[in-house]
């Protein structure tokens, strides 16, 4: 049980990290292209995983209140958006007006944004695979492992073009290119923590598991339709986003079905 746990917390942060080392094989900026295409494949995979790796099963352990077994779900996920939403709020009125953190030339606002937002939802989803993991360790629902490694892998997957989201840009914006794959490493890390965090406050956090999956989706659907719709959708070629977000999402959807 170990070893599926270890491998289970791992697989998103290797996500990350493998997609940040993306940015060693880039030359001058990143093809446009290629960027809407890694924002719609990231924002289908988020948004099929809030639905049946988060929301869905926020809404089964809540199952106990009858009618009301949306009120814990709905709660959580407002509570994601707003935390992102303040988040995002505080990084704009605050972080990009510090001089200290105009690493680039141009572009400094739009890359704190996208890293903190990355980092932040990475979070929530770090603390939802660790509440995954703890529930079955603890006996506390009715889930396999290889329900949990299906979230963990749609998580690492989506984690992949996130990863190269986060450093490309930064790189293409003039910064070193291993200072932006620190960047990118950094925001895998905050999952890792989260994840670690919740596994260790495990028989504390079983009692709000559908709020905290829902708060996860929240996030997650905040950084959706704040960052990587609008990017993907810009431009004369925006159906390569569009095809990219929905092989994305029916992935994400085939591996909650087959291994859920």
């Amino acid at each position: 049980m170990i070893y599926e746990v270890v491998k289970g917390v791992g697989l998103p942060f290797l996500g990350t990290l493998l997609g940040s080392l993306c940015v060693f094989l880039m030359r001058d900026r990143i093809d446009p292209t290629v960027e809407k295409a890694l924002g719609g494949f990231a924002a289908g995979v988020m948004i099929a995983a809030s639905v049946w790796s988060l929301l869905i099963p926020s809404l089964e352990y809540s199952s106990d209140k009858g009618r009301l077994a949306f009120v814990p779900t709905i709660l959580g996920f407002m509570l994601g958006v707003f935390f992102v939403l303040f988040l995002d709020v505080w990084v704009d009125r605050v972080l990009c007006k510090n001089s200290d953190l105009q690493v680039v030339n141009t572009g400094a606002k739009n890359s704190a944004i996208m890293v903190t937002a990355i980092s932040v939802h990475n979070l929530p989803e770090g603390m939802a695979v660790g509440i995954v993991y703890a529930s079955i360790a603890f006996g506390g629902a009715d889930m396999s492992f290889d329900f949990a490694l299906a979230l963990a892998l749609g998580i690492a997957i989506q984690n992949f073009p996130e990863g190269a989201i986060v450093s490309m840009p930064l790189k293409a914006k003039g910064m070193s290119r291993l200072k932006a794959f620190g960047f990118g490493v950094i925001s895998g890390v905050v999952e890792l923590l989260g994840a670690l965090l919740t596994l260790f406050v495990a028989s504390y956090v079983i009692c709000i598991m559908p709020y905290m999956l829902a708060f996860a989706a929240g996030a997650m659907m905040y950084v959706v339709a704040v960052e990587l719709l609008p990017e993907m959708s810009r431009g004369s070629r925006s159906y390569v986003g569009v095809i990219a977000f929905a092989l994305g999402f029916c992935l994400m959807m085939a591996m909650d079905t087959a291994l859920g």
